[in-house]
């Protein structure tokens, strides 16, 4: 398997890094322009795996190349491709088998297809129930109230938010259990009220108008996630002068919580017109607590920040953790006990799971490859970690193509260098 050395020799952190654009606006506006049925422009789209996959599937459903008696689709490794397309097709006329790989196999979707059935959609499991892949028969939807449990994903939320407005009275949504991911509920809401759909919501309740997508150029910002692994590694450089182009302070994203987050590590972050610079002042800091259940995808690098500067760390709201690309409560505890780092997990309130562990000594072992376990944020998350080990190996590093894949060449542009 393919493996990469990172270095770096000093504690500097200087440069200018283009963000990728963010791949969660940009999978939405697809959705919203396929449902449009108009041909608007999206500035800025990103150029991540994800999002070139879901451009080429919808681009073969629109040419009608995929008329066969069923046609199969396949989402690879894409969570959002998964679960938008299961809304979008379960009324797209025609017979679609939809997969993905054997990790997507292992990721639930029953709590989406339940709530599409009971507004009229024809979904079978072809295999384990609740889980991929699914066949779907798509015909008109009929109802105009559903339930969706929202403590396993806000992805399931959006997926239904984004198909509402078509529905022939619109559709009001009642979210069940306590949401986890909220910020990008909220991110589909924006997008949607950007083009003229109509909605109320409440904590426990969506009310969608009916209505449709208009015709509306819309540029893409960018992403707030893949900001966390240069925040992470600003933690742990001496010297920090770095440029963030794109970001927006006034962001739909809510990752860019980092902000605040980072402030309590003594980053200090400047928000400019076209992004923000990072600098640091050292501050002391003995311990670190944050609930991470609607920031998710940022838990890995601000709970590696925690591990690897020897503080110690109490996490929680971390349940949405175990059913990403790989369970990264798992990959994060295996590979800091390589670091000799020793972790503690603990279940609470139902299952729920908190990660903590006591201020220790990093032990940098630079010949054991740190395991991505196909994972595109576990290899971001411990490349940084070089500023306070001097070396890293990444295993499997292509797999940052399915969010930023220029972070190697970033990596590299600021001071690291990448064997």
């Amino acid at each position: 398997m393919k493996t990469l050395t990172i270095s770096k020799m000093d504690k500097r952190l200087k440069g200018r890094i283009i963000l990728p654009s963010s791949k969660s606006i940009s999978n939405r506006l697809l959705i919203i322009r396929a449902l449009s049925g108009k041909d608007f422009k999206i500035q800025g789209l990103s150029e991540s795996d994800d999002t070139i996959l879901l451009t080429n599937i919808l681009s073969t459903l629109k040419s009608g190349n995929s008329r066969k008696k069923i046609t199969e689709i396949d989402t690879q490794n894409g969570g959002t491709v998964m679960r938008f397309l299961t809304s979008f097709l379960s009324f797209q006329a025609g017979k679609w088998l939809l997969t993905g790989s054997d990790r997507m196999k292992q990721r639930p979707i029953g709590a989406l297809v339940d709530s599409l059935r009971t507004i009229g959609a024809d979904i079978e499991y072809l295999s384990r129930i609740g889980y991929p892949p699914l066949l779907i028969k798509g015909n008109p939807l009929h109802g105009d109230e559903t339930t969706i449990e929202g403590s396993v994903s806000s992805q399931f939320c959006s997926a239904l938010l984004m198909i509402a407005p078509y529905l022939p009275h619109g559709l009001v949504i009642h979210l069940k259990g306590q949401p986890v991911s909220t910020p990008y509920i909220g991110m589909t809401l924006r997008l949607m009220e950007y083009y003229g759909i109509r909605y109320r919501q409440t904590r426990h309740q969506i009310r969608v108008r009916p209505g449709t997508y208009p015709e509306r150029d819309f540029r893409v910002e960018a992403d707030w996630s893949a900001a966390a692994f240069w925040y992470e590694a600003a933690s742990m450089a001496d010297e920090v002068d770095l440029e963030l182009i794109g970001l927006n302070k006034e962001s739909s994203q809510g990752d860019s919580i980092l902000a605040r987050i980072y402030q309590d590590f003594g980053i200090i972050t400047e928000f400019r017109k076209d992004g923000i610079r990072l600098t640091r002042i050292h501050k002391k800091i003995d311990g670190y607590f944050f609930n991470f259940s609607d920031y998710p995808d940022i838990a890995p690098p601000v709970i590696t920040t925690c591990a690897v500067l020897g503080l110690r760390g109490r996490f929680e709201g971390l349940q949405s953790l175990k059913i990403k690309e790989t369970n990264r409560l798992l990959a994060l505890r295996n590979e800091f006990e390589k670091l000799g780092i020793s972790v503690s997990m603990e279940n609470t309130h139902g299952m729920i799971p908190v990660m903590e562990f006591n201020a220790s000594h990093l032990i940098p072992k630079i010949n054991i490859p740190i395991e991505t376990y196909g994972d595109h944020r576990i290899a971001m998350t411990f490349a940084p970690i070089a500023l306070q080990t001097g070396t890293v190996r990444i295993t499997n590093p292509d797999v940052v193509r399915k969010s930023y894949p220029m972070f190697w060449q970033h990596l590299a542009d600021v001071g690291f260098e990448i064997k």
